[in-house]
């Protein structure tokens, strides 16, 4: 007989996540009732996890598929300092060069997704030797400087990309709820994200039925890049500076949002629901931390820490999707013979 599954088990696993965030807040305001819980706090961290959220999903994309993309932080370095250089050095119209950008994103992700598929190198080696070329190219870009706008500074409209507010709320919340609404549908809805699935499950059975496995590798390295690029100019609205070496600071957190991210939602795989969930675990909890005045050390603590338990976890929440789908799957067990002979008569 085929076991049956626990509702309540799964619901645990699908919004604990959730439900740690909500304890995480309430922990928070208890401990610091007069900073914590107030307007300004969650309007910074809506502000200044925006980033972070926006990397992780750009992180999640390819691990869908079973693949890592090591080089986002490079490449969101890489980005920031482009849209400055082509606005502030070049004198470009800042839509022009965020529009450059982006092309560029999207063309350094297919480039990731070539290497890795075509010339079968570990995405761990291909994109750390990617991102590493990306980071020279940073220095070259910048030869080892800042970029720094004169006094007039940047176009108003430019930095309002990031600094501008809708609803009450910042804007670039609604850029990451933009996207992770695309992604969802993407992966959730459309045959696409299906195939994605297929390919990073079992490669072997997705290429048996006919799926291009390469193909829709570079589409995630792809949609991959193009995501970095788009981070690279809110950060680059963000700090108003172009700095080589701020974009590596962001690939620990946004791997950590996207691991522990696929044990939320949907357990046991990566989704976007799940990795903004981790990315609010991760801000509320980082956001407390600093408010409690810790030592500067504890953030990076807190985010390796977290990334060890959001491997285990994600790791587990696989295994046990497995083991569900293989107890689904099994044959029902024949049921007893009878006790009639092979002519089908019962002895009397």
């Amino acid at each position: 007989m085929t076991p049956r599954r626990r509702p309540g088990g799964h619901h645990v696993g699908a919004y604990g996540l959730l439900a740690l965030t909500a304890l995480l807040y309430l922990v928070f305001s208890l401990a610091l009732p007069d900073t914590f819980p107030t307007l300004d706090t969650v309007d910074s961290i809506l502000s200044n996890q925006s980033i972070p959220a926006v990397l992780a999903l750009a992180a999640m994309v390819p691990v869908v598929t079973g693949a890592f993309d090591l080089s986002i932080g490079y490449g969101l370095g890489l980005a920031h300092v482009m849209v400055l250089q082509l606005v502030v050095n070049a004198g470009w119209p800042w839509p022009l060069a965020c529009l450059t950008v982006l092309a560029g994103g999207l063309v350094v992700g297919v480039l990731n997704g070539v290497i890795v598929e075509f010339g079968r190198i570990d995405s761990f080696i291909a994109t750390l030797g990617t991102g590493s070329m990306m980071y020279a190219v940073t220095g070259w870009v910048t030869d080892g400087g800042r970029i720094v706008p004169g006094p007039q500074g940047l176009p108003p409209a430019f930095t309002d990309l990031y600094d501008s507010s809708f609803l009450g709320l910042p804007v670039p919340a609604f850029y990451v709820l933009g996207l992770a609404a695309a992604l969802w549908l993407v992966l959730e809805r459309l045959p696409l994200g299906r195939y994605l699935y297929v390919v990073g499950s079992n490669p072997r059975a997705a290429d048996l039925v006919g799926i291009p496995v390469r193909r829709y590798t570079v589409y995630a390295f792809a949609a991959s890049g193009l995501i970095v690029g788009f981070a690279g100019v809110l950060l680059a609205a963000q700090q108003q500076i172009g700095n080589p070496s701020v974009g590596l600071d962001y690939l620990l957190p946004a791997f950590v949002g996207a691991l522990l991210g696929s044990t939320a939602i949907k357990p046991g795989r990566p989704n976007a629901l799940g990795t903004v969930v981790a990315v609010a675990v991760l801000a509320v909890g980082l956001t407390g931390i600093a408010q409690l005045g810790v030592e500067f050390w504890t953030v990076p603590l807190f985010n390796g820490g977290t990334l060890l338990i959001a491997v285990g976890l994600a790791g587990y929440a696989a295994r046990r999707r497995l083991r569900g789908g293989a107890a689904r799957d099994a044959p029902a067990a024949p049921p007893p013979s009878s006790p009639a002979g092979a002519g089908g008569t019962a002895p009397p």
